[in-house]
């Protein structure tokens, strides 16, 4: 557990860091687009969390990775003009 005791504590403070990066620099209130941020910021968390300690292969998170860069790749095209 000693050898994970520093990848585990860089990726908490990266992922603190960047939800206080997010919700400091959105607008007030939860739309479609900042609630979607945020739930695909915390799936990539998740995922690495998961990797970081073997409970997923580099594949299962390379697919995760994926999903989540086409469906933010849909948000930013989809959005309404």
């Amino acid at each position: 557990m000693e050898n994970l005791m520093w990848p585990v504590i860089g990726l908490t403070v990266f992922s603190v860091t960047t939800m206080i990066g997010i919700f400091s620099t959105k607008t007030p209130g939860f739309g479609k687009y900042s609630t979607s941020v945020v739930i695909l910021t915390v799936i990539v968390f998740i995922a690495s969390f998961f990797l970081l300690f073997k409970l997923i292969s580099s594949q299962v998170f390379a697919n995760i990775f994926f999903a989540v860069a086409g469906y933010a790749g849909g948000l930013i095209n989809g959005k309404d003009k």
